[in-house]
């Protein structure tokens, strides 16, 4: 299941280092972690929606989420602070890479209509932000299970300086950029 890194390594590594001139292997761009997060914000008035969350995290990530909660009280809201209002799940090494291979092969191309991803979701720093409307394209989740739609932000965290590296990294790796 190792696909995603076998091909880093034989094909994505080599063009980095051309196209970009690197002297050394160690400056080459690399995929550091993914952190997937699911706001829930009707865990407010019932909290049984975020074990539903929590669930469809564990089975998408094939890791127990965190549950995150709120940082300030706000009134019009009716969140307090350290109400559970989310849960995220941070990924790295064998797990990020299996994830990412199911994301680039198998989950996106399920999206309704889909023309690829946009080329400008990325933070200055190399990071890519990518959000999904549905859970329903995972394969892992069983849509008659489902109790409501959730949609969830995947952030792609590299060690690129620049946006740029960040791109060309991530569409060597089988991204499936928009034009």
């Amino acid at each position: 299941m190792a696909r995603l890194k076998d091909k880093f390594l034989n094909e994505v590594a080599p063009a980095m280092m051309e196209k970009f001139g690197y002297k050394n292997v160690m400056q080459i761009p690399k995929v550091e972690k993914v952190v997937i997060n699911m706001g829930v914000g009707e865990a407010v008035g019932n909290p049984k929606v975020l074990d539903a969350a929590v669930n469809d995290l564990t089975m998408i990530a094939g890791q127990r989420p965190v549950v995150t909660r709120a940082k300030k009280s706000i009134a019009s809201f009716k969140i307090r602070e350290g109400m559970p209002i989310g849960t995220k799940v941070t990924l790295r090494g064998e797990r990020m890479y299996q994830f990412l291979d199911k994301l680039l092969n198998v989950s996106l191309p399920r999206v309704r209509d889909f023309r690829g991803v946009n080329p400008q979701a990325f933070d200055g720093r190399g990071n890519y932000t990518l959000g999904i409307k549905e859970q329903l394209i995972f394969p892992e989740i069983e849509y008659d299970k489902v109790d409501k739609i959730r949609g969830m932000d995947i952030v792609i965290v590299t060690t690129a300086n620049s946006d740029e590296e960040a791109r060309e990294l991530l569409k060597l790796m089988g991204m499936p950029f928009s034009a």
